[in-house]
């Protein structure tokens, strides 16, 4: 065989991890590893070696599969399917090896969310397979790698001398700068899509947002880069939080974000005594003015960012019963601040609060990593979680037209409300 004809090294490496793993041989792994990259991937179908762990307990039927969809998106039934030696899928010990396999490689280094040639995770893959106990896996991972991002961010120990270098499967990133709906995300949520229909994404941020031209929809209002601020399809979503949050007439409530006016409408129907609103974009606030938001008499519009808002009125000493809370543009880390460091002063000790929670939710994994990192971050800042899934029709396609990014691809939606622990 002639010298250019050859395997280079790196390859033969390469596919020596992916068939250690696959093999569920952490033995050879551990060699392997000692001198190899467990974030190594295959140049045709873009698998590493997690991905390889995961497939190799692809059952041998096909017909558990037949509703599955890429990316993790939309089967439930598979999420909640358990792994057992049936006939059809792994046997338990196979499904424990694996297990191994995985914790080794990811504590080796492997990065959780890569994606391979089919824009799956391997996290999409296990839930695609129905890998209940595979995919818990990858969603653990998912959660340490954010909470350790979150805290290198917030205390800025990588400013220097980090570049080249990943850390314990964390991606390089700037952590905590997931965005909610439809704004770019910066976290190591962001996952590489691949392929021409993967979904496109648009750098967004708040001040420039503030600045854009809206368009005003029946149905929507998108920014001028098409980016959906707000959808009627939220409305059950919004209908519902209104609900649990605001049981009964006469109470004190405040929203951060007015957007559509959804949840303000709601909010209304439940008479409150007072009901505070937070409102930043000028055109959204001159659409107030035309459907009549500031002549209510129990309705007190503020205007601003609730960053510059918000501390006039805790200076007021006001409190509410009921908050909630959904901006656009902003990032997971504006949503920490806020209840790490302002709703001590704005919320009564028996109030709740909630947002929408649309963290990564353009793919299964990602969302069921958010919410966990949330409700850990949420715990820690003297808050108790309590999680309705509100199962969220199939929205018509006709709803994304003139929207760039659809922002919401999943069947339920994870409806957060919270108090303070105790």
């Amino acid at each position: 065989m002639e010298a250019s004809d050859q395997v280079p090294d790196e390859d033969l490496e390469t596919q020596q991890l992916l068939l250690a793993a696959s093999q569920h041989n952490t033995r050879q792994l551990q060699m392997l590893l000692r001198t190899g990259t467990a974030s190594v991937q295959d140049p045709e179908t873009g698998f590493t070696p997690l991905h390889a762990a995961i497939a190799a307990c692809k059952p041998s039927s096909s017909q558990a599969h037949t509703e599955s969809r890429e990316n993790g998106h939309q089967f439930s039934e598979l999420a909640n399917s358990t792994s057992t030696d049936d006939g059809y899928g792994p046997g338990e010990d196979e499904i424990q090896n694996a297990a191994k396999t995985m914790k080794l490689l990811l504590e080796d280094g492997a990065i959780w969310n890569d994606v391979d040639m089919n824009n799956e995770t391997p996290g999409c893959l296990a839930l695609r397979l129905g890998l209940k106990d595979l995919y818990a896996i990858m969603v653990d991972a998912g959660v340490r790698a954010e909470i350790l991002l979150n805290r290198l961010d917030e205390y800025e120990m990588l400013s220097d001398g980090l570049d080249g270098e990943d850390i314990e499967g964390v991606e390089k990133s700037n952590g905590g700068d997931l965005e909610h709906k439809n704004t770019a995300p910066e976290s190591s949520l962001d996952v590489q899509e691949a392929g021409e229909e993967s979904i496109a994404t648009a750098e967004l941020n708040s001040d420039d947002y503030l600045r854009s031209s809206l368009t005003f929809y029946n149905d929507k209002i998108v920014d001028q880069l098409q980016n959906g601020v707000m959808m009627t399809w939220e409305a059950d979503i919004m209908k519902r939080t209104a609900d649990l949050l605001v049981p009964n007439e006469g109470l004190r409530v405040l929203n951060v974000g007015h957007g559509m006016g959804i949840i303000d409408g709601f909010i209304q129907e439940k008479s409150p005594s007072a009901h505070h609103i937070i409102e930043a974009h000028p055109q959204v606030l001159a659409q107030m003015r035309r459907d009549g938001w500031y002549e209510k008499s129990n309705v007190t519009i503020h205007e601003g960012k609730w960053q510059d808002v918000v501390p006039k009125i805790i200076g007021q000493s006001m409190l509410f019963e009921a908050i909630y809370f959904d901006t656009f543009a902003e990032d997971y880390k504006a949503l920490r601040d806020f209840f790490s460091d302002q709703l001590i002063g704005l919320l009564e000790d028996k109030g709740k609060w909630s947002f929408f929670n649309g963290l990564g939710a353009d793919r299964q994994i990602c969302y069921d990593t958010y919410t966990r990192v949330v409700e850990l971050d949420l715990f820690e800042a003297g808050f108790d979680t309590q999680w309705e899934t509100i199962h969220v029709l199939d929205i018509d396609k006709e709803a994304w037209k003139d929207v760039q990014r659809r922002y919401w691809v999943l069947e339920d939606y994870k409806l957060p409300i919270c108090s303070f622990t105790g």
